[in-house]
């Protein structure tokens, strides 16, 4: 994980941010989970490190680090939550809206849908898939 934490520093030095205490432990904190997580999930992930860390504080950094892609975001039940961004491969993701665990898909659709819409030209593009993770279907049973 050190080299991975290397590897954010130097994104954060390119784009001239500041490499704090705790914007690092953000980053090293959203490593650590394979899920997306709120603002509240992270101040609870962190309050017994940083008991007075704001709210302010936690969405200036998730906006930072997703303005820079180390985050992605997306929307669950109306809140926005955030994971780490991938950057190995081209792939999608499916999410569950239980507890935000979330899974690579490694096929894109993409060229298919492509060759479907006549005349278009497809530039950029985001599939993600919701629903419940086998845990969260479990105890729904």
């Amino acid at each position: 994980m050190a080299n991975q934490l290397n590897q954010y520093k130097d994104k954060l030095k390119e784009n001239s941010l500041k490499i704090t205490q705790k914007r690092m432990r953000m980053i090293e904190l959203f490593l650590d989970e394979n899920r997306y997580l709120s603002a509240k999930d992270v101040q609870e992930l962190l309050k017994d490190e940083y008991p007075d860390i704001s709210y302010d504080t936690i969405y200036r950094n998730l906006y930072t680090l997703k303005d820079i892609n180390v985050l992605e975001q997306t929307t669950l039940s109306g809140e926005m939550h955030y994971k780490i961004s991938c950057t190995t491969h081209h792939h999608h993701h499916f999410i569950c809206d239980e507890c935000g665990v979330t899974r690579v898909i490694h096929y894109c659709p993409v060229q298919q849908w492509e060759n479907e819409l006549d005349d278009v030209e497809i530039r950029n593009h985001k599939v993600e898939l919701y629903g419940l993770c086998g845990e969260c279907k479990k105890t729904r049973t």
